[in-house]
């Protein structure tokens, strides 16, 4: 068992406090919008784990700082280009960081306060998706910039969008405004920045009126089929992931 003591300050990336129950996890880098890189992507790995471990999480809600929810840009130039040795660590904060997540067994919301163009898989993953009227969804880190999609990009977009759309999607950089991404199904409800957390808040504490048990399991109960997939896909994705990052590294040597 994990204690909010005990991690709070452990993540460098993430803000933590909590009120009645409800974990709040605010994504930054610096104190501006989160940048990915391989510090990023290590805590994600370990901080779920921490999250889930906590008797005391109710209900999670996440979000990101200032005008976006995560970044940067994607290019061909920062695409990771690595051999296989290099790429095992990715591989197993890959793995981590989704199935640590969907681990978690209390109901999730991600308030996306603005562009999500990197990992946006991550608070797509939520029981309850908000986004302000800013937000976008994009998978510029991947295939448009000369990575293979498959770190569980390959599964979460199909699922949810279904497999036609979700693989245009990826294949073609598309980028998903945040009303659109409503009448797609990718996010539930749309509104001002200013009224997300509120909102967030104010969703969270409808549903902490329920007892523990009934919080968990529903929670687990609405992910098995999304934990399935995970299980069966993912490892598989980031292992082809890297085959093609080590491709890229070697034509270009």
């Amino acid at each position: 068992m994990a204690s909010l003591d005990e991690y709070a300050d452990k993540y460098p990336s993430i803000r933590m406090e909590r009120r009645n129950g409800i974990l709040q996890m605010i994504f930054h880098t610096d104190d501006g919008p989160l940048q990915w890189g391989g510090s990023p992507h290590k805590e994600f790995s370990q901080v779920f784990v921490d999250v889930g471990s906590d008797p005391e999480n109710r209900i999670v809600i996440m979000t990101g700082t200032g005008d976006a929810f995560t970044g940067p840009q994607g290019t061909a130039d920062t695409t990771p280009k690595r051999p296989p040795k290099d790429w095992d660590q990715t591989y197993w904060e890959g793995k981590r960081i989704l199935t640590s997540l969907l681990d978690i067994e209390v109901p999730m919301i991600s308030a996306i306060n603005g562009p999500a163009l990197r990992h946006s898989e991550i608070p797509l993953l939520c029981d309850i998706v908000l986004a302000s009227d800013t937000a976008a969804f994009q998978d510029s880190g991947h295939f448009m910039s000369g990575l293979v999609p498959g770190d569980g990009m390959h599964i979460v977009y199909p699922l949810l969008l279904g497999v036609n759309r979700g693989r245009y999607f990826l294949l073609t950089g598309q980028r998903i405004e945040a009303q659109e991404a409503k009448e797609l199904g990718l996010v539930n409800e749309v509104m001002p920045q200013s009224e997300l957390l509120p909102r967030a808040w104010e969703l969270a504490e409808q549903m902490a009126k329920n007892s523990d048990i009934v919080l968990r399991y529903t929670r687990v109960a609405m992910n098995l089929v999304i934990k399935r997939q995970i299980h069966d896909l993912l490892g598989y994705g980031l292992a082809l992931e890297g085959l093609g990052s080590a491709d890229t590294m070697l034509n270009q040597g």
